[in-house]
């Protein structure tokens, strides 16, 4: 998976993400690690925290986490959004993705991540106003 995943289309992905996020007011980031950290979601919060992801206005931030060297990935909501949705949200979420990972599909899992997740985004958060889009859209990776 580490080999094949670094040919993700990122411009793709920023699309989604941007898409997703004209219908809402959440945020929503993508980041890849290199790295194989112990604590795959110790590392993953520390992430949501240094991206700004929960310091949105409406605590409606999503980070996706992947670790391809590890064959792993996380999904994080901010406080606002999860209390909307709940743990069996975030498992289907993190399912379909898998379901692409596995056919060797990366760029359309993350899609389809971005995608379930700008519609609860929408439907818990729609867009009040002009657009404000209070972080980068962007992968970002380390």
């Amino acid at each position: 998976m580490a080999r094949r995943f670094s040919r993700f289309d990122s411009e793709r992905i920023v699309a989604a993400i941007a898409d997703a996020e004209r219908h809402s007011t959440g945020q929503i980031r993508v980041h890849i690690t290199r790295q194989k950290p112990d604590d795959l979601l110790a590392r993953a919060v520390r992430r949501f925290e240094r991206l700004g992801m929960a310091r949105t206005e409406r605590r409606n931030g999503v980070l996706i986490y992947i670790a391809p060297r590890m064959r792993q990935f996380r999904i994080l909501g901010d406080v606002g959004i999860h209390s909307r949705c709940g743990d069996d949200f975030w498992k289907e979420v993190a399912a379909a993705m898998e379901e692409h990972f596995r056919r060797g599909a990366f760029t359309e899992g993350i899609v389809k991540g971005i995608e379930r997740v700008g519609e609860v985004l929408a439907r818990h958060f729609p867009p009040e106003g002009p657009e404000h889009d209070e972080l980068p859209n962007k992968v970002t990776k380390d």
